[in-house]
């Protein structure tokens, strides 16, 4: 099903031709370069008519059953509807949907379990730990007292010994386990025992590795976390947003961290859409595609390796990867540059113990589109041509154009 003719035909065209002309453009832009943005996707087209439904008139403020406004029995039974898939799907007692991002949500969870002042254990910024896990520029860096954990200097894995010790040391009320640029399954077991240990809340921010969770292709954190934050989009394929998972000890605190002290009123059109992407990944079809992500994944890894680019921890249990370009002599931000210009849409990111910036990259959206491993090989190639200046960027831009003919994201 085609998004393109939709957005023609509709009322946008003819009554803002400027904007419906930006649309389409990203429409384009989208459809004929190469996504590897780690975390971005391609939404189904239910979950993009979910998006563009009536339920975004509708002001929600409260909860199913016990809301502000009237008029909301249709989007309370929206909201159950995916409060309930999300339950089933990841096995949790309690689930809140509302959170309109992953950030909004890690807000929520230390509003929750947190007061201003309490010492948090999260992975340090320069290891791959979100903006939310102590940056100085965000609130969680500005009304709690951080501590970083990293990673092996030889490995780059997580340091789990150092996690223990610094735990030990600082007594936090709150560990926080999960990052946005950290390509291995993380061991949700070890951190409970150290959590329990020190007598800390676990907290798990798995934005990035939910949708392979939902898929079956990654290990959950939800029987060892208290609180488990995440995105519904990324490899879960479903709208910009965020959710909540918890026991049902801790239901009521998490929900009022939503709503009221964080949020106001519910973004009906964009948890209706949740709701949709959750039924999705509950089919035997998005457990197939979760497995394709990670082996294309690690293809695409052991590809850019025999390229000569460093690839961080050896390679990648996910989506995800990071790579120091410096071994074909170029930094990572001029990288991404070049690769831009030829077609090839990625990230930059910190590399761990110095000051380089490498490259991030994901496999989630090209495998929406039907690429595989021998699609991943061809890539890792062009990459590494480009960045050595082998192949001219408009040559390469040639090549990625005719490749994504093939394998468009909204055939049709």
């Amino acid at each position: 099903m085609s998004v393109t003719p939709t957005l023609e035909a509709d009322v946008l065209r003819r009554q803002d031709p400027q904007l419906a002309d930006i649309l389409l453009g990203e429409l384009d832009r989208q459809s004929t370069t190469l996504q590897l943005v780690a975390a971005e996707n391609f939404t189904s087209p239910a979950v993009l008519a979910a998006l563009g439904s009536p339920l975004a008139n509708k002001y929600a403020e409260g909860y199913p059953g016990a809301r502000y406004h009237g008029g909301c029995e249709l989007v309370d039974a929206a909201e159950r509807l995916a409060v309930e898939r999300a339950k089933a799907l990841f096995g949790a007692e309690h689930a809140n949907v509302q959170s309109h991002s992953g950030s909004s949500a890690v807000l929520a969870a230390y509003a929750a379990l947190l007061r201003p002042g309490d010492t948090v254990l999260a992975l340090g910024l320069p290891y791959g730990g979100h903006l939310t896990h102590g940056s100085p520029a965000n609130f969680s860096g500005r009304w709690f007292d951080f501590v970083g954990y990293g990673v092996d200097a030889e490995t780059g894995l997580i340091d789990y010994d150092q996690v223990r010790t610094l735990a030990r040391n600082h007594r936090p009320k709150a560990l926080v386990c999960g990052s946005i640029a950290y390509p291995r399954h993380i061991d949700y077991a070890v951190f409970r025992e150290i959590a329990d240990e020190v007598g800390a809340y676990l907290i798990a921010d798995a934005a990035h590795p939910m949708g392979l969770i939902a898929g079956g292709a990654a290990p959950s954190p939800v029987p060892y976390a208290d609180v488990v934050c995440a995105t519904t989009h990324k490899v879960l394929r479903g709208p910009r947003g965020g959710m909540i998972l918890c026991g049902s000890d801790l239901a009521e605190r998490v929900d009022r961290a939503v709503f009221p002290f964080t949020q106001g009123g519910a973004q009906m059109h964009t948890i209706a859409a949740k709701a949709v992407a959750f039924g999705e990944a509950a089919t035997p079809a998005f457990a197939v595609y979760a497995h394709q992500v990670v082996a294309n994944a690690r293809t695409l890894a052991a590809h850019l390796a025999e390229e000569g680019l460093g690839v961080t921890t050896g390679g990648t249990d996910t989506h995800l990867i990071t790579a120091d370009t410096a071994p074909l002599g170029v930094d990572g931000r001029d990288a991404r540059g070049r690769l831009a210009a030829a077609g090839v849409v990625l990230d930059c990111c910190a590399l761990p113990h110095g000051d380089a910036r490498g490259l991030r990259l994901g496999t989630a959206a090209v495998t929406t589109q039907g690429m595989g491993e021998e699609e991943m090989a061809w890539l890792a190639a062009l990459l590494a041509s480009v960045l050595r200046g082998g192949t001219e960027s408009h040559k390469a831009r040639e090549d990625v154009r005719e490749l994504t003919g093939r394998f468009p994201p909204y055939p049709g």
